[in-house]
C-alpha cells in the first residue's frame, strides 16, 4: 500500500495518478487514513507559500524535489488552484523519475485523458511554438509525443471552428456484447435466456424521447449521431431497425453524421448492414482487435479473421464508404510481429479509419485478475506495436485526427485514431475535445454541456450498470430537465 502525506488533500487524486503513471495498479490512500506501519513506501508533498511565491516540496526516503512559481496579486481562483496542482504533479513527477528512472513515461508528467485539449489551451495562450516548448520543457513530454498532439491539433481545427453554440452530439448506448472480452472493463451485459435486453429498449426510448423534448425546447440541433456499446450489432435486425426509426422519428435528423458502432464481425450479416445503410447511417466500426486467431481465441472472441475479412467485404459490397477497423497493441501474448501482420492484413482491405488502441489493464477486467496467466508486452514492444500501427495508417494515407489516453496503459502510451482526409468521425472529435455539448442515451454515458465562452463544461453521468439504470430512469429524466433548464 502507497501512502500520500500532503498539506493539501484537494489534489490527492491528482498526485495519486501521477504516482500510478509509474507504480501501475498500486492501492495509494492518504497516510492519516491508515496505520502508517502499514505503508509500504510514503509520498510526502507539501505547498509551502511565502506571499505570491509557492514552492511544491516532494519527499521520498532520502530523495527530494521542489518545483516553485509566482502568482500575480489579480491572478484569478482559478488559476490559482491550476498552478498549484502543476506544482505538485511537476515535483512528484520529477521526484518519481529519479527513483525510476526505467519506467517509460513518452507523456512525461501528463495524466490528463486529453493532452492534445492542453495543447489547443496552451497554443491559444501563447501560440503553437509555446504549446510545443511547454510540452518539452515543462511537462517533459517526448519530442515525437508533442510532434503527435500538434498533428492532430491542426487536424482537428476546421472541426472545431464548425461548432455552432446550440449545436449537440447524440449519443445512445447499447451495453450488451455476444461475449466478454479478456480486457473489457465495460458494464456491459453478456446476452443470454435471460438478459434485460428488451426491457433495457424500452426503457431507453422513454429516455430518448425526454432528449429530443429537450433539445426542441431549448433550440438545439443535432450535429452529428453516434450509437456504440456494448455491441448495437447485438441487436436483433428488427430491434435496431426499430430503435433507429424511434430515434429518427424523435430526433427529426442525424445531423451531418451517423456512426453505429458494428464492432464484432460475428454480430453482423447482410440483413443488418442493408437495414443500417437504409436509416442512412453512413459510418460503421468493424473492429478486429488483432487479425491472429490464436490471440481472438485468447481474449475470448467468438470470431476468426476470415469472418473480419468477410463481413468487410459484405459491408463495402453494401456500398459504406466510411469504415473503422479497430487495433490493440500489447494483447496478452502477442509480439510486434504479431501486430505487423495485423497490419498488412488491414492495409490489404483498406478501410477509411484505422484506430489503435495500447491495452490498458483495467481493474474490474478478467485479464486484471488472471494477470499472472498472461504474458503481457514490455514497454518498449508496446511503443513499437503503436508505431507500426501508426505506419500502416500512414502507409493507406492516413493522418492522426483523435487520441485520448487512459489508466493503466502499456508503456504510459495512448490510442490515436487515423483518417483518410474527409473521413474523420465528427462525434469522436466533439467529444474528445470537448467543444461541443453531446445528450447521451443509456447506461454509462455521459451528457455534457459546453458553454461556448465560459470555459465551462458540467456533466451528467447516467447509472454505469443496466440494472441500476432501469430502476432510476425516472430520476434521470429529471435531473436532465434541470441540467438543461
Amino acid at each position: 500500500m502507497i501512502a500520500i502525506s500532503t498539506n493539501r488533500t484537494e489534489y490527492r487524486n491528482d498526485i495519486a495518478e501521477e504516482i500510478r503513471l509509474f507504480l501501475g495498479l498500486a492501492e495509494i490512500v492518504l497516510l492519516e487514513e491508515i496505520d502508517p506501519v502499514a505503508a509500504e513506501f510514503v509520498f510526502d508533498l507539501q505547498l509551502v507559500q511565502n506571499g505570491l511565491h509557492y514552492t511544491a516540496f516532494a519527499k521520498a526516503n532520502d530523495v527530494e524535489c521542489k518545483e516553485e512559481f509566482d502568482l500575480s496579486e489579480n491572478a484569478s481562483i482559478l488559476l490559482k488552484k491550476k498552478l498549484e496542482k502543476r506544482a505538485l504533479k511537476l515535483a512528484c513527477y520529477h521526484l518519481l523519475k529519479r527513483m525510476y528512472p526505467d519506467v517509460a513515461t513518452p507523456w512525461g508528467s501528463l495524466t490528463g485523458i486529453r493532452p492534445t485539449k492542453l495543447f489547443r489551451e496552451l497554443s491559444q495562450e501563447g501560440g503553437e511554438q509555446a504549446a510545443r516548448e511547454n510540452f518539452l520543457n515543462v511537462f517533459d513530454v517526448s519530442p515525437e509525443k508533442t510532434g503527435l498532439a500538434a498533428r492532430i491539433c491542426a487536424v482537428q481545427e476546421p472541426f472545431i471552428r464548425s461548432v455552432l453554440p446550440n449545436e449537440i452530439d447524440i449519443y445512445v448506448g447499447i451495453p450488451f456484447c455476444k461475449t466478454k472480452c479478456l480486457y473489457c472493463s465495460f458494464p456491459s451485459e453478456v446476452l443470454g435466456k435471460q438478459d434485460r435486453l428488451t426491457q433495457y429498449l424500452d426503457v431507453l426510448k422513454r429516455d430518448i424521447a425526454t432528449g429530443a423534448t429537450l433539445t426542441r425546447e431549448h433550440g438545439l440541433s443535432v450535429r452529428s449521431f453516434y450509437m456504440g456499446g456494448g455491441t448495437p450489432t447485438a441487436l436483433s435486425a428488427g430491434q435496431m431497425d426499430e430503435l433507429l426509426t424511434f430515434i429518427r422519428a424523435q430526433y427529426d435528423s442525424f445531423g451531418i453524421e451517423a456512426t453505429v458502432e458494428a464492432g464484432r464481425p460475428d454480430t453482423i450479416d447482410r440483413e443488418k448492414l442493408l437495414m443500417l445503410k437504409s436509416h442512412g447511417i453512413g459510418r460503421i466500426s468493424i473492429n478486429p482487435q488483432t487479425m491472429n486467431d490464436e490471440t481472438l481465441r485468447r481474449v475470448g472472441r467468438s470470431h476468426t479473421r476470415a469472418d473480419i475479412v468477410r463481413v468487410y467485404e459484405l459491408a463495402r459490397e453494401i456500398g459504406f464508404d466510411s469504415i473503422n477497423m479497430d487495433l490493440i497493441a500489447g494483447l496478452p501474448g502477442e509480439t510486434a510481429d504479431d501486430m505487423q501482420r495485423s497490419c498488412n492484413a488491414i492495409a490489404e482491405l483498406r478501410p477509411d479509419n484505422l484506430t489503435v488502441h495500447s491495452l490498458a489493464i483495467k481493474r474490474s477486467s478478467t485479464l486484471k485478475k488472471e494477470l499472472d496467466e498472461h504474458a503481457l508486452s514490455s514497454a518498449a514492444e508496446a511503443e513499437e506495436m503503436t508505431r507500426i500501427g501508426a505506419a500502416c495508417a500512414a502507409q493507406m494515407g492516413m493522418q492522426p485526427y483523435y487520441m485520448y489516453r487512459q489508466k493503466y496503459m502499456s508503456g504510459n502510451l495512448e490510442n490515436v485514431g487515423y483518417a483518410l482526409p474527409g473521413k474523420e468521425c465528427v462525434y469522436n472529435i466533439d467529444m474528445m475535445e470537448e467543444t461541443a455539448s453531446i445528450l447521451s442515451h443509456g447506461a454509462g454515458t455521459m451528457t455534457k454541456r459546453v458553454f461556448h465562452g465560459q470555459n465551462r463544461i458540467e456533466r451528467l453521468p447516467s447509472p454505469k450498470d443496466v440494472p441500476t439504470y432501469l430502476a432510476k430512469l425516472d430520476r434521470l429524466i429529471e435531473d436532465k430537465r434541470t441540467f438543461f433548464a
